[in-house]
């Protein structure tokens, strides 16, 4: 795992997305298409507001996978994450992608599960983007995730923890109004990626930072599981990195 530390979240998402984007056309030079996967929450928004404008990418050859999404949510809810990337990320790509794939939180999860599930392993990941949650999570792999399913997404229960962060982070009014469940790509589906690029800024999350870089590897921390990945690149700024022994 490379641990690159940058002066603020901006300049690290901004590297974030440098480093993914040479990833992608590395892949479309190499086979003419690339797919990757994209995460929301409040992490990713500098990463991705430095993304849509990275050059030479021709975005009508590239498949976008989701990773995660509230069930029973609707699009239109202001936390729905098909929204945020609609608003974030697919509106304003300069054309259109080859297609993406959302997760409709709105049908049976089961059946969205299965889905997608067939889809996503017709279409080997180049490039996944990832978080980092307060509680260590993984998309939205609560501890204790599972590691060993190899279902390419699955319906997962959201802990106290994660839904106070969702909250905190303004999504939602009440703790209440938080879904409790939520449709989820697997740890195993991530860790399958060519590369997974990890943007973490923000003090909130130095101690989950801090656990799953220099921690065991362990369902409780999910996001440990990064360190078995060949290329993880994990982007932090002064105050994610703050509680490392050796940030750079």
């Amino acid at each position: 795992m490379r641990v690159i530390t940058h002066r603020d979240k901006r300049a690290s998402g901004a590297a974030a997305a440098a480093d993914a984007a040479a990833a992608i056309r590395a892949a479309l030079d190499a086979r003419g298409e690339a797919n990757i996967v994209l995460a929301t929450g409040a992490s990713q928004f500098e990463m991705l507001d430095a993304l849509v404008r990275a050059p030479r990418i021709n975005w009508n050859r590239v498949t976008a996978f989701h990773l995660d999404e509230y069930v029973g949510l609707p699009v239109t809810h202001r936390a729905s994450f098909r929204l945020y990337l609609w608003r974030r990320f697919v509106t304003r790509l300069p054309l259109p992608l080859a297609a993406f794939h959302w997760i409709d939180g709105e049908r049976d999860p089961a059946a969205e599960c299965a889905r997608l599930g067939a889809i996503i392993r017709e279409h080997p990941i180049d490039v996944a983007f990832v978080g980092i949650g307060e509680n260590g999570h993984l998309a939205f792999n609560d501890p204790p995730a599972n590691f060993q399913t190899d279902l390419p997404y699955i319906v997962v229960e959201l802990d106290e923890a994660c839904r106070r962060q969702q909250l905190g982070e303004g999504w939602f009014e009440t703790l209440d109004e938080v879904p409790r469940r939520a449709v989820s790509m697997s740890v195993r589906q991530i860790l399958s990626s060519g590369k997974i690029v990890c943007t973490v800024p923000d003090r909130r999350k130095a101690h989950a930072v801090r656990d799953s870089v220099e921690g065991s590897v362990t369902p409780d921390v999910p996001a440990s599981i990064l360190q078995n990945h060949p290329d993880v690149a994990l982007y932090l700024d002064p105050d994610s990195a703050s509680l490392l022994k050796n940030a750079t």
